[in-house]
């Protein structure tokens, strides 16, 4: 921020900004231009940055430009399988960072959700006899070379024809293991106000959304309004989406994907 307030006048507070955040050691950032910087960001694209006391060095930047963060995906998802409500259809649930919003949805659906952590092996998620799969939201680049194990774990699951949806980064690498390929968007897509359009009857729908990156094709079953950019893929009896259909807090428009998919799961159940 540009001026922090030092002396909050709220008969509520009980500290400024500054106390608080050292408290919890949190860095923050005082004495800037913040529009300045959001038109540098506006012109060049998302960038990485670095807060520190001194001008930047040549190593400094150096630096700056090759941080990426490490194994993601590994650090956000469920270390253990869990086993979760009483319903009549069986649902696995591949954990990349799994919001709890998507595991409330299947159970208010008649589902039985099983959560399987991100290194899990199909014949792991075969074992439960599945009627359909979960691929859920996560952090990072889809392409990373960590992510390439569950490309091949994803290719083997589509091969038993079990229906699939996945969400967000699910969907990113349930594109990549049908040969698609993924890139870094200029501007990431944040916040619980993207509009989507389904590209087969023309609808709008108001979606949540929260990720940088994108599948590169002209051929989305949903397209983001604002940049044109895919937001969905079908591949039969499965089908997957970039946004957020579960958004706790968010827009509820995109809640009947997962009827959508329900019943594709007994439509493959009876043949």
């Amino acid at each position: 921020m540009k001026y922090p307030c030092q002396e909050p006048s709220n008969y509520r507070s009980e500290e400024n900004l500054d106390t608080f955040l050292k408290k919890r050691s949190v860095v923050g950032l005082s004495g800037i231009d913040t529009r300045a910087l959001t038109k540098m960001i506006r012109e060049n694209g998302v960038m990485n940055g670095r807060i520190q006391y001194h001008p930047p060095t040549e190593l400094d930047l150096h630096e700056i430009r090759q941080y990426k963060v490490q194994a993601p995906v590994s650090a956000m998802s469920s270390k253990t399988t869990k086993t979760e409500g009483s319903g009549s259809l069986r649902v696995a649930l591949f954990d990349f960072g799994a919001k709890r919003g998507m595991t409330e949805a299947l159970l208010q659906r008649d589902c039985t959700v099983w959560t399987f952590p991100h290194d899990s092996l199909a014949e792991d998620i075969f074992q439960i006899e599945p009627d359909g799969i979960v691929l859920s939201n996560g952090p990072g680049d889809p392409a990373e070379p960590l992510n390439q194990k569950i490309v091949k774990q994803i290719q083997i699951l589509q091969k038993k024809g079990i229906p699939i949806l996945g969400i967000c980064l699910g969907h990113q690498l349930l594109a990549i293991a049908n040969g698609f390929t993924t890139r870094k968007l200029k501007f990431g897509h944040r916040g619980a106000n993207q509009p989507v359009k389904d590209t087969a009857t023309g609808k709008v729908y108001i979606t949540s959304q929260n990720h940088g990156y994108e599948v590169h094709t002209d051929k989305g079953s949903f397209v983001n309004v604002n940049d044109g950019s895919c937001e969905g893929l079908e591949y039969g009896n499965s089908f997957s989406v970039q946004f957020h259909p579960e958004a706790c807090g968010g827009p509820l428009d995109t809640m009947f994907l997962f009827d959508r998919f329900v019943e594709r799961m007994k439509r493959n159940a009876t043949g």
